[in-house]
């Protein structure tokens, strides 16, 4: 066998449920969420950590999936935009979202919500500043970012509990 095609079997729990697959060792963790779990909301953009399409939550921190392998999530905590809404209802981030039209095609959103409940989860109570400076690392081709910022701060009035699918 060779090296690019060497599998390790990795464990982690992914929106609160346990997974253990046996992945390639180059694999992305954003090809594998998307593959190898149908978890599809996590977008590839640029595929080069510039756009933030990819982002989730691992280990209590947003990160770039397409800048990262599955393997190196072994044993990790997982946390992506399905997780936001585990009884298929929007939850509170989600919600402030739609009510402040806060996104036209969609391809970005998953990316700024999981960025948003990141810093929502570490910094409870923004100032408009402060959101715009979390979010700075995404990117949006449609929204002008006025409803997004907008968005968080409606969301942080409300009080967003962290979910339990991402507590350790």
């Amino acid at each position: 066998m060779d090296h690019f095609s060497e599998r390790r079997t990795i464990h982690l729990r992914v929106n609160g449920q346990e997974v253990q697959c046996t992945v390639e060792v180059r694999k992305l963790l954003a090809d594998f969420l998307r593959e190898d779990l149908g978890l599809t909301a996590t977008r590839l953009g640029c595929e080069h950590g510039v756009c933030g399409a990819c982002t989730l939550v691992l280990n209590g921190d947003s990160v770039r999936s397409c800048l990262l392998f599955a393997v190196q999530a072994d044993e990790a905590e997982i946390l992506t935009v399905e997780g936001l809404a585990p009884e298929g209802r929007l939850s509170q981030l989600q919600q402030a979202f739609w009510d402040n039209h806060a996104l036209q095609c969609g391809f970005c959103t998953s990316g700024f919500l999981m960025t948003a409940y990141d810093l929502l989860q570490k910094n409870p109570h923004p100032t408009e500043e402060e959101v715009r400076y979390g979010l700075s690392g995404n990117l949006c081709r449609c929204t002008g970012y006025a409803n997004i910022v907008k968005a968080v701060l409606a969301a942080a009035s409300t009080g967003i509990e962290p979910l339990e699918t991402n507590r350790k």
